[in-house]
């Protein structure tokens, strides 16, 4: 019913910059907070940034001044530019949606958290 499909990752030097986005598809009425969280091998899942359907952000600490998070809520797509990479950068980055939708079975809109499924930001010279 509701899919979220991410792209832009991909491997860059130490200090480079990407720009990752992530579209939100299928029976949707609106969508609340979007965001962007990392995982790097071995570790938890961690929040990177996440910003409100009122352009509202809030950044993990260690990307503060570095990476910036936008949205186009007409394409119901979220975008994550970053820059001044580091290997500490290095992860799977996931997009993150609260989202409500019609249900594919009728009835009233249900509202539910999607995932998708991750892009692979490697960074090395």
């Amino acid at each position: 019913q509701v899919q979220l499909v991410e792209s832009g990752g991909g491997l860059v030097q130490p200090g480079g910059s990407l720009r990752l986005s992530c579209t939100a598809s299928g029976s949707i009425l609106s969508v609340n907070e979007m965001g962007w969280y990392r995982q790097a091998p071995e570790k938890e899942r961690e929040l990177v940034a996440t910003i409100s359907s009122a352009d509202s952000t809030h950044y993990a600490e260690g990307v503060k001044g570095r990476f910036t998070i936008s949205r186009d809520n007409a394409k119901n797509t979220v975008y994550l530019q970053m820059n001044s990479l580091s290997s500490e950068d290095a992860a799977v980055y996931y997009c993150r949606a609260d989202i409500w939708y019609k249900p594919a079975t009728g009835g009233l809109f249900n509202r539910d958290i999607y995932w998708g499924q991750g892009t692979q930001v490697t960074v090395s010279s």
